[in-house]
């Protein structure tokens, strides 16, 4: 048999549904071998919208989601969405075509060493330069990928490996993960102890808690401890919002309510905390606070980040442990932040102000979606309104870029979301800009069949670069950018195009088009002048606390 019809194989033994990507010369055996594969092969208008496909399929279900492009360029098309993958903690496994082995060894047409351009930003990036070593290389891939903290494994299969002969006796290796371990038991009694004297306690949930499945367990553990909990914006949903334990989310620059909370607090729990969402430099300034690290893996380094204890071990059963051994401290007294939150959240409920105000879509928007219903928020001025007032109630139904932060996620996201979880009302929320970056993947939505709905946030410039500059130096710069028309660009592809003409109209048109059951581009202008005003406000919510 054929190197690649061993390799499809061991994809298929690592239980792979889908490939996203573009097919190239070099990778033409694959292609071929797919063909009579149980894998579904979506093909895509760029290899970066395939590589965000495969970051929220990996969020979204925990196991490596799959893009492949071809040598060179399309290699190098998928870097910003792997790294994206990797920096966010979602499993992925990125396959690239290489040049013929004979001849990397000097100056070849379209030939880059990939591993090397790779590595940075892969938790593993190998070659493979032998057809018998496949299952190896595969089965690395996919462990490496997927184990905690999960990111972006990489591999390259030339192109006269990929169509070498091999003995019809090699199989793909067994899968297998390893068990995260049970918490020591004398960390479990110190964090234990830590928590039962402390006055005022505050927990901050991270993805971690998502990735691994202790959700559950986190809101057990806050409702016998009675200890309030902020949640990160790769977190929001660990709590549903409408706990009365639950503070919202934590992670702006600016220093707000829920940062009160820490200002308050005397204990840190932070659970399954991932620092590159939010630094401990913006909640633990002055580095006086007693913190509680859990998660599945040891805690990084950071001078504002010095434990009073570690517990490293499964998330779900270090919470179990703990809360069995702890005691309440009583009614924390940062609990009362949560009337500011949600009388603030509902404020602009009956806004009928037009351009729409960011408040008010979100509002609005949350008034139409199911608790299970998923939005796949894009990075921009947006991302700030959805990460701190979209009120989710279940884990992985608000997806957020947060890690790497990068724009044009929200499309290629949505279609990976209508895939993994096709009983749910899944949208695309976006700026016009993130939105423009990857637009041609409505093509891609169409042609699969998966009916999403992409709500743009229309404002015509960069507006959170816009929110930056003006704060910074009072006046914006080189910012502003034409758009087409929405509504025509949607039916060009033969999607259905909605123009939102008042605050009245967007709940009806939402409705609309969710309803319609296939790809639907909503436009929406937005008054983005709140974002100023909302610098200001944190403020004054901050005093009034």
């Amino acid at each position: 048999m054929k190197a690649s019809e061993l390799f499809v194989r061991c994809l298929e033994q690592e239980g792979v549904e889908y490939i996203f990507g573009i097919p190239g010369e070099e990778n033409l055996d694959v292609m071929d071998a797919l063909l009579d594969s149980s894998i579904e092969f979506v093909l895509t208008r760029h290899e970066q919208g395939a590589a965000f496909m495969a970051d929220v399929y990996g969020r979204l279900t925990g196991r490596a989601g799959v893009c492949l492009a071809t040598l060179g360029p399309g290699a190098c098309n998928l870097v910003t969405g792997v790294a994206d993958a990797n920096m966010d903690h979602a499993p992925v496994v990125a396959i690239a075509g290489q040049a013929d082995t004979h001849r990397m060894h000097k100056e070849s047409h379209q030939h880059l060493d990939l591993v090397q351009l790779f590595e940075p930003i892969s938790k593993y990036a190998a070659q493979i330069r032998e057809p018998e070593i496949i299952p190896e290389v595969v089965r690395k891939c996919f462990k490496q990928a997927e184990a905690e903290k999960p990111g972006l494994a990489f591999m390259e299969l030339p192109e006269n490996v990929a169509e070498a002969e091999v003995a019809d006796d090699l199989e793909p290796l067994r899968v297998q993960a390893a068990m995260e371990p049970y918490p020591p038991p004398q960390k479990v009694k110190q964090a234990a102890d830590v928590i039962s004297s402390a006055r005022s306690p505050i927990l901050m949930a991270g993805n971690g808690v998502i990735r691994g499945k202790a959700s559950a367990q986190l809101v057990e553990f806050a409702e016998r401890l009675q200890i309030p909990v902020a949640t990160t914006f790769m977190a929001k949903g660990a709590i549903p919002f409408s706990h009365p334990l639950s503070l919202g989310t934590v992670g702006l620059q600016a220093h707000d309510y829920v940062g009160c909370g820490f200002d308050r607090a005397d204990v840190v729990i932070c659970v399954g905390y991932d620092m590159v969402e939010y630094p401990p430099q913006l909640w633990h300034p002055d580095k006086e606070k007693k913190v509680v690290h859990i998660d599945a893996s040891p805690a990084e380094v950071d001078e504002h980040y010095v434990l009073e204890v570690g517990v490293v071990g499964a998330i779900a059963q270090s919470l179990e442990a703990i809360a069995a051994q702890a005691t309440p401290c009583g009614a924390s007294p940062v609990t009362d932040l949560r009337e500011v939150i949600v009388e603030e959240l509902s404020a602009f409920a009956n806004d009928s102000s037009f351009p729409v105000k960011p408040q008010k879509i979100v509002w609005d928007l949350r008034q139409v979606l199911g608790d299970e219903d998923i939005v796949i928020s894009d990075v921009g001025a947006h991302k700030m309104w959805m990460a701190r007032m979209y009120e989710a109630e279940a884990p992985n139904t608000c997806i957020i870029s947060n890690g790497f932060a990068s724009m044009a996620i929200a499309l290629p996201g949505a279609i990976a979301a209508k895939l993994v979880r096709p009983d749910r009302k899944v949208v695309a929320v976006t700026g016009d800009a993130g939105f423009m970056m990857n637009s041609q993947e409505i093509e891609t939505a169409l042609r699969i069949g998966t009916p999403i709905v992409v709500l743009i946030w229309n404002d015509g410039k960069y507006g959170l670069i816009e929110w930056h500059q003006n704060r910074r130096f009072g006046r914006p710069s080189h910012i502003e950018f034409t758009n087409p028309d929405f509504v025509k660009y949607a039916e060009s592809f033969g999607a259905r195009g909605y123009r939102v003409e008042s605050a009245a109209d967007l709940v009806p048109t939402l409705r609309r088009a969710l309803d319609d059951d296939t790809v639907v581009i909503v436009d929406c202008p937005v008054d983005y002048s709140e974002n100023m005003k909302l610098t200001a406000k944190l403020g004054e919510l901050a005093q009034r606390i």
